[in-house]
């Protein structure tokens, strides 16, 4: 493979435009630039999350998932092309199953924190849940293939158990929301 980033600055962008994979100018602002850019920020938070100590195979899993968002970022990028299919979806709906299974079930909502992996997980299914809102607004006005939204929403889904299972495994005890909390000040 040669050379694909041989300068790294064009100045074709000076305008506020940017090209799509299919030679397409279009404004940095546009929906579809918006998408894919939360994607590309949703891989930097789990690049982020990678620096942390994390078990080899929940790194294994979140190195598996970049890869993958890049190339839905590229689908995302180039009109027409579709990247991301329905094997994607149920791929983490079997790693989701896996870990869910080893955790105690949830009776009170959780709050993001714990272990600083952890917090760092629930950031990244944040930005993930952004990801998934932008996609759906790009998807009222042009096509978006069916299983980018179903892979982002599992995504988000496998985040948050992630989260837990790094609370689980560093023997930290998840945040557990206080809903009758006392909240009247001395």
């Amino acid at each position: 493979m040669g050379h694909r980033l041989s300068k790294i600055y064009t100045r074709t962008g000076d305008d506020g435009t940017t090209g799509l994979g299919d030679g397409t100018r279009v404004s940095k602002d546009s929906l579809r630039v918006d998408a894919y850019g939360t994607i590309d920020e949703l891989n930097s938070v789990l690049g982020l999350l990678l620096t942390y100590e994390v078990p080899e195979d929940i790194r294994d899993c979140l190195i598996r998932v970049q890869h993958r968002l890049f190339d839905l970022g590229g689908e995302l990028c180039i009109p027409g092309h579709q990247a991301i299919n329905d094997e994607d979806v149920s791929a983490l709906e079997l790693i989701l199953d896996s870990l869910n299974d080893n955790l105690t079930p949830l009776k009170e909502f959780i709050l993001p924190g714990g272990s600083a992996a952890a917090a760092v997980c629930h950031v990244a299914r944040t930005v993930c849940r952004r990801a998934e809102r932008r996609v759906v607004t790009l998807a009222q006005t042009e096509t978006v293939a069916t299983p980018v939204l179903r892979y982002l929403n599992r995504l988000s889904d496998l985040l948050f158990v992630i989260a837990r299972v790094l609370n689980q495994r560093a023997g930290v005890s998840d945040v557990l929301w206080q809903h009758d909390r006392n909240e009247t000040a001395d």
